[in-house]
């Protein structure tokens, strides 16, 4: 067996016992153990174990009373685990973790069978309260300067090797780990408590992070972006589609600011996201090359009319009150020597949160996967609102415009199981009456009673960052709007826009509706076109 069925066997091994923690059970049915007299029963049960094992119970699902190997289909073991979870909430507790197995990987049963088993860790309490702190932070900066190592460094405490040993706890596909080049948005997470940081010791692992999640009194997780050039529009994606409260922009002391820098830099406060810079790599040069990098960078915000603040000289508790409102604090740092991570760690742990939003639940969607026996899962960043385990919502828009009403199945948040999650919080919602491959990318999820009117065609304040000549009707960019990234077609109030202009114009997706707001902020891009927009209405 390997690592993560090695838990299934000892869960086996240690047996349920009438004092013990781990409970078998081959399923839960909703007609047959939520009836009346049933539930307070199990839930009952439930508390006991919990009890046993000092605030954490494990259920064995799939098996016999004697912990044989059973096996259930996928559509049960989903059945299986609303139940669990509504138990779980009437015995104040919550589901933190599931991981799931082919009954013919761990026993006797012929290959092809599609029956599975399980282990549901149930622990005390609900998890992430309401009131914890959760900051976003994204992260931009040109490749190799050092952008994912800092952010490895700074989740697990390590110095880097040099090259990049602490990026690979970030790097989500193989060939990005093999090329040490990031293609997709990829995550991580570290916290505070009372005592200071919490660092995830080994980020390979699930339950670490999902460990730090539930201990700390602050949250924070980084979007970590892609610095190569032909991955722009991903980058775009990660500034613009999460609800970010922040923006580290690296730039590297042995390079300096590039033209991808300068890119980054203006999707970064032309979105009016309150940025950080950090100098990274200043252990390979000396100290009168960070100078000479950090005055580059200093002239470079200086021409977009922003005020850097050298934490070196003005020290964290002027960058903590000044961040935002047109300051940008620069700070130097090496993830092999440590420097800096100090300051960094100590801004991130008093820095307030920025977005916070009132109104009813929406969580545009970013990603999508499956996972055995749960089923389809939308990601995304909670733009407002809460939502709450089996809460019915609306998914859509589809291509034809229309909405389907989807049930919270589960949540979690790096791999930590929630009963609810609020504004401002990543997370994966399991969806049941939605197949994977349905979800798209920009669909957005809704309550159950919205009633939401997705249109082709809006009307727009833009302003264009860069284009080689001037913009005419029929312009056709990319337009990166919430999670959004689709080919549109401007036509300018006034018949065209000029590069450095500021003006209206009508923007009509090309192929498809969306759900969008007056007020939404987004980005467009079309080769080395660039420019930045606010929707000021929506044409229905």
């Amino acid at each position: 067996m390997g690592r993560d069925r090695a838990r299934l066997a000892a869960a086996l091994e240690r047996g349920e016992q009438e004092g013990g923690s781990v409970e078998f059970k081959e399923r839960f049915s909703r007609d047959i153990h939520l009836a009346e007299g049933r539930l307070e029963s199990l839930t009952a049960q439930l508390r006991h174990r919990i009890l046993s094992g000092d605030g954490e119970a494990e259920y064995v699902l799939g098996v016999t009373d004697d912990g044989g190997l059973a096996g259930v289909s996928q559509a049960t073991f989903a059945e299986t685990m609303d139940v669990l979870s509504l138990l779980a909430d009437e015995a104040g507790a919550h589901i933190a973790d599931v991981q799931t197995w082919g009954i013919d990987s761990v026993g006797d049963a012929p290959a092809g069978t599609d029956e599975i088993v399980g282990v549901a860790t149930v622990q005390d309490g609900d998890g992430l309260a309401a009131g914890d702190d959760h900051i976003i932070v994204g992260t931009a900066g040109h490749v190799d300067h050092g952008k994912s190592t800092l952010v490895g460094s700074l989740v697990t405490g390590d110095a880097d090797d040099g090259d990049g040993a602490t990026r690979g706890f970030l790097d989500v596909q193989p060939h990005e780990v093999e090329r040490g080049l990031s293609a997709d948005l990829s995550y991580g997470v570290y916290g505070f408590d009372g005592d200071g940081p919490l660092r995830v010791r080994n980020p390979d692992r699930k339950d670490e992070r999902a460990a730090v999640v539930e201990a700390a009194d602050r949250v924070v997780s980084f979007v970590d972006t892609v610095g190569h050039e032909p991955w722009l529009s991903t980058t775009i994606r990660g500034l613009v589609g999460q609800k970010l409260d922040y923006g580290l922009l690296t730039v590297a002391a042995d390079d300096g600011p590039t033209k991808t820098t300068r890119e980054h830099m203006g999707v970064l406060l032309a979105t009016e996201l309150p940025t950080i810079v950090a100098v990274t790599k200043t252990d390979l040069v000396d100290g009168d090359r960070v100078a000479a990098v950090e005055r580059e960078v200093e002239a470079l915000l200086r021409r977009t009319e922003r005020a850097p603040l050298p934490v070196a000289r003005h020290g964290v508790d002027a960058a903590v009150d000044e961040l935002g409102d047109g300051v940008v604090p620069i700070v130097r740092t090496s993830a092999v020597t440590g420097d800096g991570l100090a300051v960094l760690d100590e801004l991130f742990a008093r820095l307030p949160k920025t977005t916070a939003a009132s109104g009813p639940f929406r969580m545009y969607v970013d990603r999508t996967y499956s996972v055995t026996g749960v089923g389809a899962v939308a990601s995304g960043t909670v733009k407002s609102g809460t939502v709450e385990d089996g809460e019915t919502l609306l998914l859509g828009p589809f291509p034809n415009g229309s909405f389907r009403t989807v049930e919270v199945r589960s949540i979690e948040m790096h791999y930590h199981r929630v009963d609810s999650a609020q504004a401002g919080r990543i997370v994966g919602i399991a969806l049941k009456g939605v197949s994977e491959e349905a979800i798209e990318r920009g669909m957005v999820l809704l309550p159950g009673d919205a009633d939401p009117t997705p249109v082709r065609a809006f009307d727009a304040e833009v302003m264009v960052l860069n284009h080689p000549t001037r913009i005419d009707a029929g312009y056709e960019p990319v337009v990166h709007l919430e999670t959004i990234g689709e080919a549109a077609r401007f036509t300018p109030a006034d018949g065209q826009l000029l590069p450095g202009d500021a003006g209206h114009t009508r923007v009509r997706f090309k192929f498809r509706p969306y759900l969008v707001e007056e007020g939404q902020r987004f980005v467009f891009r079309e080769g080395s076109s660039k420019g930045v927009g606010t929707v000021t209405d929506v044409v229905e």
